[in-house]
């Protein structure tokens, strides 16, 4: 484990001019599947973090002008097969014991108590593109494990838990209780008290705050820029730091990303109307919110919901999710879990919204793909799609069974096609983006049937990439069949 603190590291980047990553003018249309992009600017790294030890660390790879190879890239073209209408392609597993990147653990002190969790591998491949990983809302780097395992290999994978979640919450009361049994349960809960500690006078745990810690992360302890990869809500956070700091970001991975998050005015954005609402998620806690948090909180953080939400966020009920809840589960005990809760859910929205962020990043030409899973109860089928029209250059790969959590559902096809399009964007358009074998299948779209083994077993999903050609009746189509699969869903359940 290594602890790393922001007053002993620092960046300094070369900047590339933002028009050299401005698309064409006639580059946008929807006819054009690939990304026209000039060559990268070199990036100045001065200082940086130190590194844990691990014997990862001390591994050797293979390395050509710079660019990745690995054992397993023969593999990434699949075995093609026909199966009726739709190919079948044998994609590799995930690796097992020794054939697998060790993983390390680091603490990160971005500002006084307040400290960031990390984990990271692949450190040996110093030549190879960084890959940050971003989680959903509740869970934190547990859910990437079985990518730091399998893309450990071939890059420098990182990922943390956001501020207020997973282990990165706080150790030390915000605001502690200056009376005695104001509550049932006084020791349980930090943040209930009057007393608020100088380091909390302005925290909010919100998309705002998360973009900030995300940025300063890259810059401070990663030290250089990366992909990154964010399901639901970290896929908005990817998304708007990349807006926000395109310098950082060189591509942004989107599964089953959230498009929206926040209820409360920004009061950047909207300074008068944030002022209707006297409390937006700021410690102390009013009373009547320490009172409805607490119970609340009883209900979602029992055992039986968070099976439940579980059970219903992952298409296929035989995936193991017992890692999972138990760390769940794990966060929920922590003292400081109902007030950060709390925070988070009054939390106002960010600056800017999903759809400016995505614009933002196509003027930039910010590489964009996007991984869903298409029996996803809760961003439905229908958000994708909606994504894909605005950026219709950009690759949409629909998995199925597949739900909200494609990365640990089927954690073989999204390395398999994050492997092909980190490839094709670091070759500049060389390399050919999964399924685009075809010029055709650019406009038109194609589906295919991925298999591969997984503990001695065969399994198999069906993945369809569209293309940029997207009817309104393709629309309502996918629609109703996702209504009807939900049903069938529901009915099993």
């Amino acid at each position: 484990m290594e602890v790393v603190s922001s007053s002993h590291s620092f960046l300094a980047f070369h900047r590339t001019p933002s028009s050299a990553w401005r698309f064409p003018v006639n580059g946008l249309g929807p006819g054009h599947a690939k990304l026209t992009r000039p060559r990268r600017s070199a990036i100045l790294c001065v200082g940086g973090s130190g590194t844990a030890s691990n014997p990862a660390d001390s591994g050797e790879v293979h390395v050509s002008n710079g660019f990745y190879v690995s054992d397993v890239d023969a593999a990434l073209q699949g075995i093609p097969k026909k199966a009726g209408e739709i190919e079948k392609m044998i994609i590799p597993g995930l690796p097992e014991g020794p054939q697998s990147s060790l993983i390390s653990t680091g603490f990160w002190e971005w500002k006084p108590k307040l400290t960031v969790y990390y984990e990271k591998s692949g450190s040996q491949n110093s030549k190879a593109p960084a890959v940050l990983f971003l989680p959903g809302f509740g869970v934190g780097t547990f859910h990437f494990e079985k990518q730091l395992k399998d893309l450990g290999r071939d890059y420098k994978v990182w990922t943390t838990d956001f501020l207020g979640q997973g282990m990165s919450l706080p150790c030390e009361d915000p605001a502690p209780s200056n009376t005695i049994g104001e509550f049932a349960d006084d020791d349980a809960f930090w943040g209930f008290g009057q007393e608020l500690q100088p380091w909390a006078e302005e925290l909010v745990y919100s998309i705002d705050l998360w973009r900030d810690q995300v940025q300063h992360f890259i810059e401070e302890v990663i030290g250089e820029p990366v992909y990154i990869v964010g399901n639901s809500l970290g896929g908005f956070v990817a998304l708007y730091l990349a807006a926000s700091c395109p310098h950082l970001v060189k591509g942004v991975t989107l599964l089953n990303a959230t498009p929206f998050w926040g209820f409360l005015p920004n009061p950047a954005r909207s300074p008068r109307l944030s002022k209707i609402f006297p409390w937006a998620g700021t410690f102390p806690l009013p009373s009547i919110v320490r009172k409805l948090t607490e119970t609340v909180w009883q209900k979602i953080s029992d055992p039986r919901s968070i099976q439940g939400i579980l059970k219903q966020v992952y298409a296929d009920h035989s995936t193991d999710v017992d890692n999972v809840f138990s760390r769940i589960m794990e966060t929920t005990q922590h003292p400081a879990a109902a007030a950060s809760f709390a925070s988070m859910m009054c939390a106002p929205k960010g600056q800017i919204s999903f759809e400016e962020a995505l614009s933002r990043c196509q003027m930039q030409g910010t590489p964009i793909s996007l991984m869903y899973g298409r029996e996803d109860p809760w961003v439905r089928p229908i958000w994708g799609i909606k994504v894909k029209k605005q950026v219709p250059e950009s690759p949409y790969y629909e998995i199925s069974p597949a739900g909200h959590c494609p990365h640990d559902e089927v954690p073989e096809v999204i390395n398999y096609l994050l492997r092909g399009w980190l490839k094709n964007v670091e070759s500049e358009d060389s390399i050919e983006i999964p399924f685009l074998e075809d010029p055709n299948y650019a406009e038109d779209g194609v589906s295919r049937e991925l298999e591969f083994v997984r503990e001695g077993s065969k399994k198999s999903v069906r993945v369809r990439l569209f293309g940029s050609k997207i009817s309104l009746w393709g629309q309502v189509s996918t629609f109703l069949k996702y209504g009807l699969s939900n049903k069938r869903l529901e009915w099993t359940i």
